[in-house]
């Protein structure tokens, strides 16, 4: 699973951002993934209230068939229990992380933009590019915006690439 590192101004000189881009790192691949698949193939047994303590709430979240902000923790837990109760009839088992990118912006702020297969058994479910605007807050990280949509790209680069320059070099005003 790559995940890099997107530097701002002086970013490569503040080790707090490579501490940061750890925690991040953990936190997602790690703690949150395995507790999202787990609940969603039934092997842990607990309701979706669980989000709560990853995703924020108000929540934005934005797709070619949706944009809104779900403003109430019941709201944010159902729009999780109905994807996974989506998944579970089509037989879910796990989520194969693909690529992903984490931009550290600063110790409060991130991005982290990954390529999830959902598959059951071997066969692929379906297959989402997200991009997840985390923050820092009292409680620790929450995911406050998510931004989805359907791929068959393996790369996130076939799909975002990274823009570097200014505007004078892109044409644009």
């Amino acid at each position: 699973m790559p995940t890099r590192l997107i530097e701002a101004d002086g970013g490569a000189n503040d080790p707090g951002l490579e501490d940061t881009l750890g925690e991040v790192t953990r936190w997602v691949f790690d703690d949150y993934l395995s507790h999202w698949t787990s609940v969603a193939n039934g092997t842990r047994q607990e309701g979706p209230e669980f989000i709560l303590d990853y995703w924020g709430c108000p929540l934005h979240i934005s797709s070619p068939e949706m944009n809104q902000w779900l403003t109430e923790p019941r709201d944010v837990v159902g729009f999780l229990a109905d994807t996974q109760a989506r998944l579970r009839k089509a037989g879910y088992t796990d989520t194969a992380v693909l690529d992903s990118r984490v931009t550290v912006f600063h110790p409060g702020g991130v991005a982290i933009e990954v390529i999830w297969s959902r598959r059951a058994g071997e066969a692929e479910i379906e297959r989402l590019v997200v991009h997840f605007q985390g923050v820092r807050n009292r409680d620790g990280w929450r995911v406050i915006g998510i931004q989805y949509t359907g791929t068959n790209a393996e790369s996130l680069d076939e799909i975002w690439p990274i823009h570097r320059g200014n505007r004078r070099d892109s044409g644009l005003p």
